[in-house]
């Protein structure tokens, strides 16, 4: 059974009321108590010690602050209407009343969180919205980079095609004219020379005449044959390829499958690309901040270790175990809605349910029970914890924390 305070002391100005909750008989508070604040409901849970006061007027407690100093609680409250209090608590009310006051205020600190994660969540599509935003413009100006180099090789390729053809038409025009003019005059003399002397000569001279005339004959065929054609070189380029292995079709989807992941991967790190670039490719490794974390949470810095586990995930946000330890380091500090959204997270990667993750199952469902039961949500702790027990049966640690959380469950109906 708790210990209630009952030794409390209190001030108040027209605006302001200042309560100073000590321990009880002198004993000082200690860890980190459960403080809450409601519109006309206060709270301070120390096990063994609890203090709960039902307010004589309503206060704003979005402006209200409540602080922990040498053992002792100390709220500041700020009034909704400034007038002076008759007392500290209301007037006696039955158990029905202040029961409703206690739930409508959980209420609205769930209905308070909810509209912060809806918040949070909309700013998180913004950036989101704005990263896309951004990866679709540098796509267009790298496919528009793209085209334009195709363009200027397609220009480059026709003007080679038309010399070509130019060239070409010239030989033709070469060959087509055959030998000139003046070497057919030259030979026609040549012939009628060679002609009239023979009819003078003897058949030795007319053998010598015909031998002249077949020598000239090869050297007008030398001199009709075209130029060789001019040598020239023809540049070949291949398609680039991701993979050093040779093409084939069977294995196009799989490749295909591969090289989109990567791309979704580097669409992610681009994402924060401003804070990512100054990493070493070490830093970048969600396993090394994985076990960088864990070192700082067995130090006892939970600060620093929920600062590397979200880099992890920001990097990879497919690991279960980073949303767990996270979950864990966010219950020590007392940031149980965050406990509970990254514990939900890790049950929902950690799916189907296989043996080989039962065990971060049941750490998953332990941290949700007890976050929920942190802040007095026993019936939701309670089916937490009973899911773990399902999947260890055997586990007499967590038979006997539900056999707690249900004993409490029945006391407060």
């Amino acid at each position: 059974m708790p210990v209630w305070l009952r030794d409390y002391s209190w001030r108040q100005t027209p605006s302001v009321v200042y309560v100073a909750v000590p321990g009880q008989g002198g004993r000082r508070l200690r860890g980190r108590p459960d403080i809450f604040c409601a519109e006309q409901y206060l709270k301070v849970n120390a096990p063994p010690f609890l203090f709960e006061a039902f307010l004589w007027a309503p206060i704003d407690e979005a402006r209200s602050v409540a602080r922990l100093e040498d053992g002792s609680v100390f709220f500041t409250l700020q009034k909704k209407e400034a007038a002076e209090w008759e007392s500290l608590l209301a007037k006696e009310a039955d158990k029905a009343k202040m029961q409703r006051i206690r739930e409508d205020a959980v209420l609205q600190a769930h209905e308070k969180a909810k509209e912060d994660l809806d918040a949070k969540a909309l700013r998180k599509r913004e950036r989101s919205k704005c990263a896309v935003e951004a990866t679709i413009k540098l796509e267009e100006a790298e496919r528009k980079r793209v085209e334009d180099l195709k363009e200027e090789e397609r220009k480059k390729a026709t003007e080679e095609i038309e010399k070509w053809k130019e060239q070409n038409e010239k030989q033709n025009k070469v060959q087509e004219r055959g030998p000139s003019d003046p070497i057919k005059k030259k030979q026609e003399r040549n012939e009628i020379r060679f002609w009239d002397r023979g009819a003078a000569k003897t058949a030795s001279g007319q053998r010598e005449a015909r031998s002249a005339r077949n020598m000239f004959s090869e050297k007008i065929k030398e001199d009709s044959i075209p130029a060789p054609r001019r040598a020239a070189s023809i540049q070949l380029s291949f398609t680039p390829r991701v993979f050093p292995t040779a093409l084939r079709e069977s294995r196009v989807e799989e490749e295909e499958e591969w090289l989109q992941k990567q791309a979704e991967a580097r669409r992610a790190i681009n994402t924060d690309l401003a804070e990512l670039e100054d990493l070493t490719e070490e830093e970048k490794n969600p396993d090394w901040l994985k076990d960088k974390g864990n070192k700082m949470f067995a130090t006892g810095n939970y600060l620093a270790a929920v600062g590397a586990y979200n880099l992890a995930i920001r990097i990879n946000n497919k690991i279960p175990t980073l949303y767990l330890n996270r979950a864990a380091c966010h219950l020590r500090l007392r940031n149980l809605h965050k406990a509970i959204e990254d514990s939900s997270k890790a049950l929902e990667l950690l799916t189907p349910p296989v043996p080989d993750n039962a065990n971060a199952r049941v750490k998953a469902h332990i941290r949700r029970g007890t976050a929920f039961c942190e802040l007095e949500l026993y019936a939701e702790g309670l089916q937490d914890y009973m899911a773990a027990l399902r999947i260890e049966p055997a586990n007499k640690s967590i038979s006997e924390d539900a056999e707690k959380i249900r004993r409490i469950i029945q006391e407060t109906e």
